[in-house]
């Protein structure tokens, strides 16, 4: 039986807090992420970052609150503010210190095109990465320090628990 964490807090140093059981039941589908969560605490620089540099459409924004994209017909970022959204609210509180990931699916022949207007924009890339698979990501910093990433097509394409990486 899952235990969850006390306060919305849960420690990385301690073990989970649930026990693997043999399954007796069919757990129902999960679909896909829905949404993805950074945190920064200068949204105006990632409403920038994300809008302009990376051309993501805003759905809303709340200063101080948060900064919402669209990034395809079923997936949204959202960047909190976690000043504000650790304190109690209409939902669970969250927020997060340092930095998080993202990253987001590109076409394999804009890749070249995602380089150059990085480079463009002033973005240094971090590094590039070819994978065992054939995909091919780019890494690259926001604003508020998190590592964000394109890659092209073929990452993780119908791999699922047990197959060989």
């Amino acid at each position: 039986m899952y235990d969850p964490p006390r306060d919305g807090i849960c420690a990385t140093a301690v073990p989970p807090r649930f026990a693997v059981v043999e399954r007796t039941e069919i757990v129902p589908k999960i679909l896909h992420v829905l949404e993805t969560c950074l945190y920064a605490r200068d949204l105006a620089a990632m409403d920038t970052f994300y809008g302009q540099v990376l051309g993501l459409s805003r759905m809303t924004a709340e200063y101080p609150r948060h900064v919402f994209f669209y990034v395809s017909d079923t997936s949204v970022l959202l960047i909190f503010n976690p000043d504000e959204t650790s304190k109690k609210q209409d939902v669970p509180a969250h927020g997060s210190t340092g930095p998080g990931h993202v990253a987001m699916a590109i076409e394999t022949d804009e890749l070249n095109a995602w380089r150059d207007h990085l480079n463009t924009n002033g973005v240094p890339i971090e590094r590039e990465i070819t994978w065992g698979d054939g995909s091919r990501s780019i890494y690259f910093r926001d604003p508020a320090g998190n590592s964000t990433e394109l890659v092209t097509r073929g990452m993780w394409r119908n791999r699922r628990p047990g197959d060989e990486a």
